[in-house]
C-alpha cells in the first residue's frame, strides 16, 4: 500500500542519532548532544514580544498564499540592500521554513529525469528531495578546500542538466564561497543555461570573511538563480517555521501555485513575527553571532591535533575526519563509549566524516572535547 517513492526514502539521520542520544539522556546518561543543526538560543525576546501583540491584535486568519505583503516588502528591501539584488515582492514566495522552499522549487523546475548537480559534502535532504519531485541527484566531488570541484562539474554537466545547488555557508564543513569562485562557476552555469538553486539560510552566521549572493554575480546570472533563505538560523526561529525564495517571476508564480494547493501561506502570526525580525536586523542576532565564534575558536584550539577538518568561515559545524575510520563506527563509538552524540558523513556524501555541531554551550564542549580526545588516544 506504500508508495514507491515513499519506500525509496531514507529518514533522516541526524534525526535518528538524535532520538538515540535522547534515550541515552532518559536513562540518565551525561549524553552532550552535537547532532542537532539548531541554535540553542531562545528566540530574541522583542520578536516574542512583537508576535504576542499580533495575537492580542487578532491576526490569526488565513494570509496571501505566497505570503503577507509587508513581509515580501521587507525582504526585497533586505535583499537589495544587504546582497545587491533586486527583487519584487511579487517575485518572493515565503513558505514554512526553508527545507519547505526548496520542496517547492524542485516541484515547479524539474520533470521526469531532469538531473540536479549536488556538490559533495551537501545537506542530507537535498538529494531526497530532488528525487521526491522526479530528479536525478548528481554528485559532484569537492576539492582541496571542499568546494565544488570545478573540473568535474564540467564533466557532470549533460543535456539533461536543470540545475545546481549550491550552499554557502555551508552545512556541513563551514565554508564559504569567495566572489572570485563564485563567478567562475556563475560563467559555466550562464553558458550551459542551468539554474542555481543558491541556499544561502546561514549567510548571518559568518566570523571572518563576508557572504556574497550568486544571484548578485551578474543580470544573466540573476536570472538562473533562485535564492533561497529563511529566519530559522539567523535568528534562532527553527520553530517558527519562516522560509522564503525570490527568483524570476515564471517560477515563482508557479511555486505560489503548488503552495496554494498543498500548505497554503505560512502561520500569520510566524509571518508577522519574520517581519519584525528582518526589520529590525542585526542587533537582535549579533550577540548570538559572536558567541558561535568563540565556541569555534574553542574547538579549533583544544581538539585533538589528529582531527582533520575544513577551517569553517560560518555556520555551526565542524566536518572532521580522524584515522581514515568509518564515520558510522565513530559516531556509534562515540556515543556508546563516551555519550558525546555526532552525525555519520554518509548522508552527507562523505563517509569519512563525521559532523559536529556547536550549537550549544562551552561548558557542553569542554565535556565533549576532553571525552572525543580520550576517544582519539584510545583508537589512533
Amino acid at each position: 500500500m506504500i508508495s514507491k517513492r515513499a519506500e525509496e526514502i531514507k529518514p533522516s539521520v541526524t534525526l535518528s542519532i538524535n532520538q538515540m542520544a535522547k534515550m541515552l539522556i532518559s536513562e540518565g546518561k551525561d549524553v552532550v548532544n552535537l547532532s542537532v543543526g539548531e541554535p540553542d538560543f531562545d528566540t530574541p525576546q522583542p520578536i516574542k514580544e512583537f508576535a504576542k501583540k499580533v495575537i492580542d491584535e487578532g491576526f490569526t486568519k488565513y494570509t496571501e498564499d505566497k505570503g503577507i505583503k509587508e513581509l515580501r516588502e521587507v525582504i526585497a528591501e533586505k535583499l537589495l540592500k544587504e546582497n545587491n539584488v533586486k527583487y519584487m515582492p511579487d517575485q518572493i514566495v515565503v513558505s514554512n521554513g526553508a527545507k519547505h522552499s526548496l520542496f517547492n522549487i524542485f516541484l515547479a523546475i524539474l520533470n521526469p529525469g531532469d538531473e540536479v548537480i549536488i556538490p559533495s559534502p551537501y545537506w542530507v535532504s537535498y538529494p531526497a528531495m530532488v528525487k521526491i519531485a522526479g530528479g536525478v541527484p548528481v554528485f559532484c566531488k569537492w576539492n582541496e578546500k571542499f568546494k565544488v570541484d570545478i573540473d568535474e562539474l564540467k564533466q557532470k554537466i549533460t543535456p539533461r542538466t536543470k540545475g545546481i545547488i549550491l550552499n554557502t555557508p555551508s552545512n556541513p564543513t563551514g565554508i564559504i564561497y569567495t566572489k572570485e569562485e563564485l563567478e567562475e562557476i556563475s560563467e559555466i552555469l550562464v553558458r550551459n543555461n542551468i539554474m542555481c538553486i543558491s541556499d544561502e539560510v546561514y549567510e548571518k552566521i559568518i566570523y571572518d570573511k563576508i557572504h556574497i549572493s550568486i544571484a548578485s554575480i551578474s543580470d544573466e546570472m540573476k536570472k538562473l538563480t533562485i535564492v533561497v533563505n529563511g529566519v530559522s538560523k539567523t535568528f534562532a526561529m527553527t520553530g517558527w517555521r519562516i522560509g522564503y525564495i525570490a527568483g524570476e517571476k515564471e517560477i515563482i508564480d508557479a511555486v505560489s501555485k503548488i503552495q496554494s494547493q498543498t500548505t497554503s501561506a505560512p502561520s500569520s502570526i510566524s509571518q508577522k513575527a519574520a517581519y519584525f525580525a528582518i526589520k529590525e536586523g542585526e542587533y537582535l542576532y549579533k550577540n548570538m553571532v559572536e558567541e558561535f565564534k568563540k565556541r569555534r575558536n574553542f574547538l579549533v584550539e583544544n581538539l585533538s591535533k589528529k582531527i582533520i577538518f575544513p577551517y569553517p568561515d560560518g555556520a555551526f559545524y565542524l566536518f572532521c575526519s580522524f584515522n581514515n575510520m568509518d564515520s558510522k563506527i565513530i559516531a556509534q563509538k562515540l556515543l556508546e563509549e563516551k555519550f558525546v552524540s555526532v552525525v555519520p558523513g554518509d548522508d552527507f556524501g562523505a563517509e569519512k566524516f563525521f559532523r559536529i555541531s556547536y550549537a550549544t554551550s562551552i561548558k557542553n564542549l569542554e565535556k565533549a572535547v576532553e571525552r572525543i580526545n580520550e576517544f582519539v588516544n584510545e583508537n589512533e
